[in-house]
């Protein structure tokens, strides 16, 4: 099964998530990606036969720019975002600072920042390019997302954060086939 290809049809077929690429792509901003539940939760929703998708607290919307690293410009793009597309809870950062708040080296790009993400299945993203055609991240592949594994991250292995994010989020209530292994 190629993952990429199976994906693109979930998130083509999906005029919420286009919509929600659209609106993120008019911002034109560095080495962007809507991450995380966005896309890991739409494969998890598909695979469970869900006709009316699991709501999401907010949107990732992360991006890598170096010569903008202050809170206050992510919460410009996050205004900017709810102006243009006001249904959704947008939560805005720039992958060039979060490694301050981690404790880690300096990330190199959103895809380095991507894969230091608790679980494996998290650590996706997928934007769209001007001529309509999506890119993924994901540093580890799509394959866990569609076989419903749920790892802790290798790169970033924090047992009880990991433990305590699938309590917090009742993935196992919203997701019964989830196999939680960590």
């Amino acid at each position: 099964m190629n993952y990429q290809d199976q994906t693109a049809k979930l998130i083509l077929a999906d005029k919420y998530r286009m919509d929600c690429l659209r609106a993120a792509r008019e911002l034109n901003l560095p080495d962007w990606y809507l991450g995380a539940g966005f896309l890991r939760n739409a494969i998890w929703d598909h695979l469970h036969g869900k006709e009316q998708m699991t709501p999401l607290n907010d949107i990732d919307f992360v991006y890598f720019d170096t010569k903008h690293v202050c809170l206050k410009t992510e919460q410009q793009i996050e205004a900017q975002l709810q102006q243009c597309f006001p249904v959704v809870s947008w939560e805005v950062r720039n992958q060039a600072r979060m490694h301050v708040k981690h404790g880690h080296q300096p990330y190199s790009d959103t895809v380095a920042a991507i894969s230091q993400w608790i679980e494996v299945p998290t650590c996706v993203g997928v934007r769209l390019e001007p001529d309509d055609k999506l890119v993924f991240c994901a540093p580890f592949g799509l394959g866990e997302n569609w076989s419903l594994k749920v790892r802790i991250n290798p790169n970033n292995s924090r047992p009880e954060i990991f433990r305590q994010r699938i309590a917090e989020k009742n993935w196992l209530k919203l997701w019964s086939k989830l196999q939680i292994n960590g």
